[in-house]
């Protein structure tokens, strides 16, 4: 559902009430820019140097598991053990960014494109990923949708090692310095889903994945 009619709506009977004109200024997106550059950070807990093993112990914290590969080439078999020794078919659906991947040689069927809800895996990438709390960013886009971590119960994401960054200060200061601005839909990813509503008894899997299993790429 196309939501930026009511989503733009609302903003302009924001600005009017606010005396301001129906579109935003360049003024006012320089006024934006120098607060933002002037602003100090606030406090960060010390989470040490080693930014991966923080981020794994993190990441296991929230109920994910974790596989690390040497090379992007060697992550169709290694998502290939994940399915077998869970029992699930090897089929799924993946970003289109990860179609070049040799997923034939693993004989994993994936299709490129948005889910439906008889697919039970989904494969994706992500922008980076936050040690502190052991999240993933995933950034939408038209190859790069985020209803492939959301809708099947199995979500694998791909994590290059170089893209893990400390707190989420980082990740989104990374995200400004190289998209420049945030998409439409930004996902921060801590495990699986949960709910405790009822008896306060966690349950995954409740409103989206109920697996999360991440594959750290070196190189």
């Amino acid at each position: 559902m196309d939501t930026s009619a009511a989503r733009a709506a609302i903003f302009q009977r924001i600005r009017q009430a606010q005396g301001r004109p129906e579109q935003v200024s360049d003024a006012e997106r320089q006024q934006v820019a120098q607060y933002l550059a002037e602003s100090n950070p606030g406090p960060k807990p010390a989470i040490g140097s080693d930014l991966v093993g923080r981020f794994c112990q993190q990441a296991e914290r929230t109920s994910q598991t974790l596989d690390r590969v040497s090379h992007i080439r060697q992550v169709p078999a290694a998502v290939a053990r994940y399915l077998d020794q869970h029992g699930i078919s090897r089929q799924a659906i993946a970003w289109r960014t990860l179609q070049d991947l040799p997923w034939q040689d693993s004989a994993i069927a994936v299709e490129f494109r948005k889910p439906i809800n008889e697919d039970l895996v989904g494969i994706t990438g992500c922008f980076c990923a936050i040690a502190e709390t052991g999240t993933l960013l995933l950034l939408s886009g038209p190859d790069t949708f985020s209803s492939a971590a959301l809708l099947p119960e199995t979500h694998i994401a791909l994590l290059p090692v170089t893209r893990i960054v400390g707190a989420m200060e980082d990740a989104f200061a990374l995200a400004k310095s190289e998209r420049g601005e945030l998409p439409r839909a930004t996902n921060f990813i801590s495990g699986p889903s949960r709910t405790g509503d009822i008896e306060q008894t966690i349950v995954l899997g409740a409103h989206g994945p109920y697996r999360v299993h991440v594959i750290l790429i070196d190189d």
